[in-house]
């Protein structure tokens, strides 16, 4: 690659990473490690089991500042009542960004089932959260002072709202979601991207597997939509149980594909290409305890480093009540 082309790179590089820096809580694939309620609210309580979950992601092992994510999440039923709570705290990191976040979940949920055996159940879920910016413009100052450069760390403090719903009948499930509903200034308020965070997620899926037998199987779709940038995107994922003595045993493999591409400069021409990602997972259940490890790799001729996301999730199941429903649901059972 030329001058040009390696300028072009990391001007897209720097553009994406301010915008992923200041959108609240990213959306990775942690949320099939049993952790959809990261990024659906109405997803709190719906288990049979209060949930723990924390995870830790790293990006780009070997590279100084590069990105790094962890949370730790708990929801859970308010006893046999309809309603539900949780509660998110997260710390990401991203070069000289950085964001923390605390949020705080109601769900309510309502079911339409003639029974406890045949699962047929709308959920709603709102939560508040408030998110500090942090920039670190300390080394930005190389030959002298720039006016719009304060070397200092800018830091802002921002309230924003999630919204959505969930909806399981039997062995299939759809959420809907609408995240930073709010406008958020953070620290760049003239510029529209890191104004509008506003971003649409939609999931849809089911769990298959025959009468009495040990393996079942989850195919599932997510798109999601970033309205600031008018970026989409969607997540096409399969998982596979198999039920042990123990608990259970879970593998699966997730492709995400941009529908937007970005150009560069190939030395010959103008190229575009668009974000592909493949995740593989592994989990396992024993007892009360999770434990899950997801990486992904990146299949694009023009990246930072195509692999190195590595991430690993623990949890906790609690105050379990007997398993209701008679489906192929461990989002539910």
């Amino acid at each position: 690659m030329n001058l040009r082309c390696v300028l072009a790179f990391f001007t897209v590089l720097l553009i994406n990473n301010i915008g992923i820096s200041q959108e609240g809580l990213p959306v990775y694939t942690d949320y099939l490690t049993d952790n959809y309620y990261l990024i659906h609210p109405s997803m709190a309580g719906v288990a049979n089991c209060s949930k723990i979950r924390l995870t830790a992601r790293q990006q780009w092992f070997g590279h100084e500042d590069a990105p790094k994510l962890l949370t730790l999440s708990l929801n859970g039923r308010v006893g046999d009542s309809p309603s539900a709570f949780g509660g998110i705290l997260y710390t990401d990191k991203n070069g000289y960004h950085s964001q923390t976040g605390a949020y705080a979940t109601y769900a309510h949920h309502i079911m339409f089932s003639r029974n406890e055996v045949d699962l047929n159940m709308l959920s709603f879920g709102l939560s508040v959260g408030f998110i500090q910016y942090k920039l670190d413009e300390t080394t930005f100052l190389f030959d002298g002072p720039d006016p719009i450069i304060s070397g200092t760390v800018e830091s802002d403090t921002n309230l924003n709202i999630d919204f959505g719903f969930s909806y399981h009948y039997l062995d299939f499930y759809a959420h809907a979601t609408v995240k930073n509903v709010l406008k958020n200034s953070g620290i760049n308020n003239d510029i529209e991207i890191t104004s509008n965070l506003r971003r649409y997620l939609v999931s849809i899926g089911g769990v298959f597997g025959k009468l009495d037998s040990e393996w079942s199987y989850e195919p599932s779709v997510m798109f999601q939509y970033k309205d600031g940038t008018q970026e989409a995107s969607i997540d096409l994922n399969g998982k596979v149980y198999k039920e042990m003595e123990f608990g259970r045993l879970w593998a699966g493999l997730s492709y995400r594909r941009s529908f937007d591409g970005a150009e560069y400069l190939d030395g010959s021409g103008v190229s575009s290409q668009k974000l592909q990602l493949l995740s593989p997972l592994l989990g396992v259940d024993y007892n009360q305890f999770m434990f899950a490890y997801n990486y992904t790799y990146q299949s694009n001729s023009l990246v930072f480093a195509n692999g190195g996301f590595h991430q690993i999730t623990l949890g906790y199941n609690f105050n379990c009540r007997r398993e209701r429903y008679d489906c192929h649901c461990p989002a539910v059972n």
